[in-house]
């Protein structure tokens, strides 16, 4: 999972980062907004973390923009402002949460691992129920059947959290370039040999495919 981190105290934006990444995500951390903003726009993530109070373009104006131009990705806000008035804005602009400085590392990943099943898998829950009796633990990111685990690689198993993530649609091979390999130039023959791998550690009809259209994981819940 790819996060966007945008804050401009240095010391405080990497103990964020190293976190983070010793929870296994993927981060790319800025100190302006414009940085941020056009990282947004040349990337793709699941989730932003912003601070407001940034140099050139400050948390706000980069949420308003994103959502004029109909990007959705989920956004917590990191503020030591406290005024209903600065709170209420955010939300307005399109915001899903806030945490208030200063925080600790593990409010920000219980806020994080909240954020992500509600707005990604619509659920509470933290494991989702596939068909042929595969589930997936949303938060381990672990595939298993009848509770046995089942062994990945890393890029098998960010191929299942993104085709999971686009609940029973199909999903394009552009669109897992996008998302997986990071729009690094690949062949196509190299994301089927991936899901052909994922098949044979699975079964043959774990993932679907529609020619022209793409690939998808169907899901129970």
């Amino acid at each position: 999972m790819k996060i966007l981190l945008l804050e401009d105290d240095f010391d405080y934006k990497n103990s964020i980062k190293d976190y983070l990444e010793s929870l296994n995500y993927e981060i790319d951390d800025f100190e302006n907004g414009e940085d941020a903003l056009n990282a947004i726009y040349e990337n793709s993530y699941h989730l932003l973390i912003l601070d407001i109070r940034v140099p050139l373009l400050n948390g706000y104006e980069l949420v308003k923009n994103i959502r004029e131009n109909k990007n959705n990705t989920p956004v917590i806000f990191i503020t030591s402002l406290t005024d209903i008035n600065n709170l209420s804005l955010g939300y307005e602009l399109g915001c899903n949460d806030y945490i208030k400085k200063p925080f600790s590392p593990k409010e920000l990943k219980y806020r994080i691992e909240q954020l992500i099943k509600s707005f990604y898998f619509s659920t509470n829950e933290s494991l989702i129920k596939l068909n042929d009796d595969f589930s997936y633990d949303i938060l381990k990111k672990e595939l298993s059947k009848n509770d046995k685990i089942i062994n990945l690689t890393k890029k098998e198993s960010q191929t299942i959290f993104c085709l999971i993530i686009n609940k029973n649609q199909f999903v394009s091979i552009e669109k897992l370039r996008c998302e997986v390999w990071n729009e690094k130039f690949i062949n196509e023959s190299d994301i089927r040999v991936c899901i052909k791998n994922i098949r044979d550690k699975t079964s043959k009809e774990f993932i679907k495919n529609q020619r022209g259209v793409g690939y998808k994981i169907e899901r129970v819940s």
